[in-house]
């Protein structure tokens, strides 16, 4: 029998489901980032914004207090980036990453012509033993040992090849100020453990069957080419293949072939997905290679600038419509939405709404204005 053809709304509501977007999620700030696979966390604030959009009567110090036992960690993961990760799946997912960091590595090869690699990461290491410190300081530290290299290059190195969480400041806006300070995640997170691996699971740390586990369930139906789009690794065909027996088969209306986990869900394509206000860089609209599920084509280029900054969304019938952003004078914060079409008085006033209620969160001392561009 052929695989079944999954509609492009059939893929939008799986997706939106697993990302805790149909409706908010009454769950803890930890499950839900694992269920999330990760919040793309470049900026800051984002993270929670993400998390208050997606869970039932979210708080920001929720997220703060799990920064600040370390259950969640920020750090350099998936497509070379920071995202926020639950502890034990930072743990989990970091070792099979590494390919695609090394990647980040290569491309910098004609700024560290002659630089021994192994030796700075070793010093970047013994540089964070004696503890937490910016990447300021380490590039200095390097620049001294390393008179006349490029210190960024050879920070980036350290970046992408020494495991390094950022560290939580409790008295920042957002737990994170601009020059963030870093550890060595083995010592950041010494003492917590790591879920044992499932019965039959390889015993390898950088085994990629996890991984693909993890993006599916967060992301899937999808393609192999989706799971390395999010991921940044470049061959993940063979881990397909092995996996091959414990997942569903299906095909999309352009016939390409995707894979799922066999009880995720998959809601009716004609499931209500109510309007959403997701924050700048959310992986939903960059989770995947072929993004049209959530997003056409043709509006991709006005939610993701040439130089990779990623617009504030919103979702209207669970497609991207346009973006929105925040801006403050004296006493008033105003909520702009720039759609991509006109839009119905109905859900002008959903949007009108949600985000009053979003203003409430960000700005929660100013006065709440709304916006249409």
């Amino acid at each position: 029998m052929p695989p079944r053809v999954l509609t492009l709304p059939e893929l939008n509501r799986a997706t939106l489901a697993r990302q805790l977007l149909l409706e908010p999620a009454a769950i803890g700030v930890v499950e839900a980032i694992d269920r999330l696979a990760g919040l793309q966390a470049q900026q800051a604030r984002p993270p929670f914004v993400g998390l208050w959009t997606r869970l039932v009567g979210f708080e920001r110090e929720q997220l703060a207090r799990a920064l600040e036992d370390r259950s969640v960690v920020r750090a350099t993961a998936m497509r070379g980036t920071l995202h926020m990760l639950g502890a034990e799946q930072f743990q989990r997912l970091r070792p099979a990453l590494q390919p695609a960091l090394d990647k980040g590595v290569k491309m910098m090869r004609s700024r560290i012509a002659g630089i021994d690699l192994a030796l700075v990461v070793e010093q970047a290491r013994e540089h964070f033993a004696r503890g937490p410190a910016t990447f300021e300081t380490l590039r200095d530290h390097l620049l001294a040992l390393h008179p006349g290299a490029d210190e960024r290059a050879i920070a980036y190195v350290v970046r992408c090849t020494l495991p390094l969480v950022q560290v939580p400041v409790a008295d920042a806006s957002w737990c994170f100020p601009p020059a963030a300070e870093f550890a060595l995640a083995d010592r950041w997170l010494a003492g917590l453990e790591v879920a044992k691996a499932e019965a039959g699971e390889a015993s390898d740390p950088a085994d990629t069957r996890a991984l693909v586990r993890t993006y599916l369930a967060a992301f899937g139906p999808a393609s192999v080419a989706d799971a390395q789009a999010w991921s940044g690794l470049s061959s993940l065909k063979s881990t397909f293949a092995a996996l091959a027996p414990e997942l569903e088969s299906f095909r999309d209306e352009r016939g390409r072939q995707l894979f799922d986990l066999p009880d995720a869900p998959r809601p009716s394509a004609q499931t209500r997905a109510p309007v959403r206000l997701l924050p700048e860089f959310d992986n939903l609209v960059l989770a995947h290679d072929d993004r049209s599920r959530v997003i056409a084509d043709e509006h991709r280029k006005l939610v993701v600038s040439k130089n990779l900054l990623v617009a504030a969304t919103f979702l209207v019938d669970g497609v991207v419509a346009g973006t929105w952003k925040v801006t403050r004078a004296k006493r008033v914060a105003t909520s702009t939405f720039t759609p991509f079409a006109a839009l119905t008085k109905r859900v002008r006033d959903e949007l009108s709404g949600e985000a009053k209620r979003l203003l409430g969160f960000i700005e929660p001392e100013a006065e709440p204005a709304i916006a249409f561009a």
